[in-house]
C-alpha cells in the first residue's frame, strides 16, 4: 500500500478535527474534535512507521511506540476535559463556550456611575 493513503485520510481527519474545533461552540463538540486531530496524528504515526520499516529490517518501531503515548495523554485528557466541562456546566448551567465568560468579570451593565444597591442587584 502506499503511503500516499493513509496520509490523505489522515489530513481529512485533522482537517475535519480542526473545522470542529474553530467552528463549534459547545465544550464537548470541541473536545470530540480535538480527539479526532489526535487520532489523524496517530494514524499518521503508524504510517511512516510502517513505511520507514520496510527500509530497515532492524527498527525500534518509536512510531507506533509515540502512538501508544499519545493514545495514553488523550484519555487523560479527556478525562480531565469533560470533569471540568462538567463542573463548568454545573456551575454555570451552559456549556456553549461563547457564553462562557470569567468568574472575575461582573454583569456588562457595570461601569463607574453604577452604584453599590445596582451592583448588588446585578450578582443576585
Amino acid at each position: 500500500m502506499h503511503l500516499a493513503y493513509p496520509a490523505v485520510l489522515s489530513a481529512l481527519l485533522f482537517c475535519t478535527g480542526l473545522y470542529g474545533v474553530l467552528a463549534r461552540r459547545n465544550a464537548i463538540l470541541v473536545l470530540m474534535s480535538v480527539e479526532l486531530m489526535l487520532n489523524a496524528v496517530n494514524l499518521n504515526l503508524v504510517a511512516f512507521d510502517v513505511w520507514l520499516s520496510r527500509a530497515a529490517r532492524d527498527t525500534l518501531h518509536s512510531g507506533q511506540a509515540l502512538t501508544l503515548f499519545t493514545i495514553a495523554i488523550a484519555a487523560a485528557e479527556i478525562g480531565i476535559g469533560l470533569a471540568i466541562v462538567l463542573a463548568v456546566y454545573r456551575n454555570r448551567g451552559t456549556s456553549d463556550i461563547d457564553k462562557l465568560r470569567d468568574t472575575a468579570e461582573g454583569p456588562e451593565t457595570e461601569g463607574p456611575g453604577t452604584s453599590a444597591a445596582e451592583k448588588a442587584e446585578a450578582t443576585a
